[in-house]
């Protein structure tokens, strides 16, 4: 007989094949559990959007940062594997800091592996590969929260009429008002970009206007439907969350904005489809939105009986409208569950929010419906916070009720000299990466396309460049310190002319 498993068993009915998650048991009462559990008492909140946080922006308890910061102390010198005396040593100048100033100061490197962390706890990303973030300094007694006010670096406004209707995205309503009241004003339409709204330790809420150039925006067409473009559907291409706290080894960052990038369903399927976001499957007139005819959208537009859900148009919509598309469901389902093999055989399991993993169309065809999930906090994290026009301490000039803020507008002129700094230090970089050279031999374009992918893939850690083989010279060869070469055959297995020599 084989001894029972150890942990949380958890089934996947698509394969026959359990696994046991051992991993929220090292979380539980210890220091890497949130404060307040997911799920407390006999009540389950697995599909309640904000997960309850630590509560207050009060700095943490010394006791509670020691705690913290002695557990992810521990990790990271685990990955360095570097032994005990290193982790003392660097745990002795964290109790120093933390006993004279209440807090600590992560180094680069701590962070970065904090950073990496939390983005593979967040139980509810179904793509936990590779994100970009930004951190702004951290939360003290002494000063007042950096924060940035918006949810998401790009948003559209939402702009709530007399008659109760909504113009853009109702989902920012209440950040549009808040814009509104800072002096923002903007132009009244389904698509107006909302601008950054930053406040620092020394200075209140200030917005700044982003320039509409700078600002990626797809405009949706559809390859069947000439009609499709008409309806000026658009969505910007960077999904970037701005409005969580990034929670690292006791130390909290209120304003740590992160991004990774777009899956088809979270545009097709809620931010335009959803009821209480754009709404574009429901059959009425759009005023602002240029109609086929005076009643018809999408789904008339195609033609569908809309009388009856018994046909299922509002699926057959909705498919229809995967016109952006940057990672497809059943491709970040197929990953997820690579991802989810591979942190059980390295941590013993992986937290995961089934509600929020699962696409939100076709779930049951994809991997990940019918595979059994835990969902528990670890740390590092990043957490729900109030909004921060919710906690900041207003004052309103008593007759008009408004903030008197300064519109800090920048000219391209001052944008571009930044970009030209930005690019120099990013050559900087480079000249201090190992140099890895792709060459590629090609009659097709297969291979090229290959080569480019994965100088793609090489340029994020090193500094890598790719060549067609006759572009390169052979000379160099002896001199390279990193060489990949793509190449295939043709026709009855004959060799690209361009890599002949």
């Amino acid at each position: 007989m084989h001894p029972p498993a150890i942990g949380v068993t958890l089934n996947n009915y698509e394969r026959g094949q359990s696994t046991a998650d051992r991993l929220h048991m090292a979380a539980a009462g210890s220091s890497l559990q949130s404060q307040a559990p997911v799920c407390p008492g006999q009540i389950c909140l697995g599909s309640v959007m904000a997960i309850p946080g630590r509560g207050t922006i009060e700095p943490r308890p010394l006791e509670q940062v020691l705690s913290q910061a002695r557990t992810l102390l521990e990790q990271y010198y685990v990955t360095l594997k570097q032994g005990s005396d290193s982790f003392n040593d660097r745990f002795k100048q964290v109790e120093l800091e933390v006993s004279t100033t209440g807090t600590y100061i992560l180094t680069k490197s701590e962070l970065l592996f904090g950073a990496k962390q939390a983005w593979r706890n967040s139980a509810r990303c179904i793509g936990r590969i590779q994100s970009a973030i930004t951190v702004f300094p951290p939360r003290t007694s002494s000063r007042s929260d950096f924060r940035v006010w918006n949810p998401q670096l790009l948003s559209y406004a939402g702009y709530k009429n007399a008659d109760g209707s909504i113009i853009g995205d109702p989902i920012n309503v209440e950040f549009t008002e808040v814009c509104t009241k800072l002096g923002w004003q903007g132009e009244g339409t389904q698509w107006d970009i909302l601008p950054l709204v930053l406040s620092s330790a020394t200075e209140g809420p200030k917005y700044y206007e982003l320039p509409t150039e700078l600002v990626l925006q797809v405009h949706l067409t559809h390859p069947s439907y000439d009609w499709f473009e008409k309806l000026g559907i658009r969505w910007y291409g960077l999904p970037a969350v701005s409005g969580m706290l990034f929670d690292c080894g006791g130390v909290e960052f209120p304003a740590a904005p992160f991004n990774g990038w777009y899956m088809s369903t979270e545009i097709g399927c809620r931010d335009l489809c959803d009821p209480q976001r754009y709404n574009m499957l429901e059959v009425r007139s759009h005023p602002h939105i240029q109609p086929i005819t005076n009643t018809e959208t999408v789904a008339v537009g195609m033609g569908m009986d809309t009388s009856t859900s018994v046909n299922l148009w509002k699926d057959k919509a909705l498919v229809e409208k995967q016109g952006v598309t940057i990672v497809d469901h059943h491709t970040a389902s197929s990953n997820f569950m690579k991802h989810m093999e591979n942190e059980q055989r390295l941590r013993g399991g992986c937290p995961a929010d089934w509600v929020w993993i699962v696409p939100p169309m076709s779930g049951s065809i994809t991997p990940v419906f019918h595979q059994e999930m835990a969902m528990y906090h670890l740390k590092p994290s990043f957490d729900y916070q109030e909004s921060a026009w919710k906690s900041h301490p207003w004052k309103e000039h008593a007759q008009s009720g408004k903030i008197s803020v300064k519109c800090k507008k920048f000219h391209f002129k001052q944008i571009a000299r930044a970009v030209c700094l930005t690019i120099r230090f990013y050559r900087a970089a480079l000249l201090r990466r190992i140099k890895a050279t792709v060459l590629y031999a090609t009659e097709t374009g297969k291979s090229e396309t290959y080569a480019k992918r994965l100088t793609e893939i090489f340029n994020h850690s090193f500094n890598a460049t790719v060549y067609c083989m006759d572009e390169f010279d052979i000379e160099q060869l002896p001199h390279e310190s990193l060489l990949l070469i793509v190449a295939s055959t043709f026709g009855n297995g004959d060799a690209p002319e361009n890599g002949e020599v």
